[in-house]
């Protein structure tokens, strides 16, 4: 196991990343749902009762979004109980390790109350959409916050932060790549792709995600 505590390391890669270079988003609206085309397709293939949930839990995010809810832990909370089907979704209690043990997560007693501000920031003004939802998806890989299932939990992060605005990816499943807390050009690089994938039309996803190996989250 690794003695790095990776969550330092993401925040001063955080810090330390010029986010304000992230593209500018498009809000029109779109030809599809990416987020319900991927759990439709390669989810629900994979485990139908995963799908479901998810897609349950999107809901609940989507709706989240329209009220303006603040994002913080307890929204989080209340969309992992629904993608878990349990009755508690607590923060952990101690390390967390990812990446079979290559990546370890820290656990001190300011360790909530950083996730807290960084949650906050996904609404910062002055920073770039593409980039506060990119930001807020690795806060949440890298922070690590449940047990188990936490890169569904960015992925609903990520999707509430643009849906906020009005904005929805006809296509998701290029953001399930594996992400590493010391990499700024891959953080810089995510806020780059959800432009990239804004911008995608119908003749660009023709084949979609069945052509397309998508790794379980």
């Amino acid at each position: 196991m690794t003695a790095t505590d990776s969550l330092t390391t993401w925040l001063r890669v955080r810090r330390e990343t010029d986010w304000s270079q992230a593209p500018a988003l498009r809000r029109e609206p779109p030809e599809r749902d990416g987020f319900r085309d991927w759990c439709a397709g390669p989810v629900h293939h994979r485990d139908a009762i995963r799908a479901e949930r998810l897609l349950s839990a999107y809901s609940l995010a989507r709706a989240d979004a329209a009220r303006r809810a603040p994002l913080d832990f307890t929204l989080l909370a209340g969309w992992q109980r629904v993608v878990l089907g349990v009755a508690r979704a607590s923060f952990r209690t101690g390390d967390a390790y990812a990446k079979n043990g290559t990546e370890r997560y820290g656990l001190t007693v300011r360790t909530r109350a950083d996730f807290a501000a960084c949650l906050r920031e996904a609404t910062e003004p002055g920073v770039p959409l593409a980039a506060r939802a990119a930001r807020a998806y690795l806060d949440v890989a890298f922070f690590h916050p449940f047990t188990d299932g936490n890169a569904r939990a960015a992925l609903l992060t990520l999707v509430h932060v643009l849906a906020r605005q009005d904005i929805v990816l006809p296509e998701v499943g290029p953001l399930q790549t594996t992400r590493y807390a010391d990499d700024p050009a891959g953080a810089a690089d995510l806020a780059t792709l959800i432009g990239v994938l804004n911008r995608r039309r119908r003749s660009s996803l023709s084949g979609g995600w069945q052509h397309r190996p998508s790794p379980a989250c």
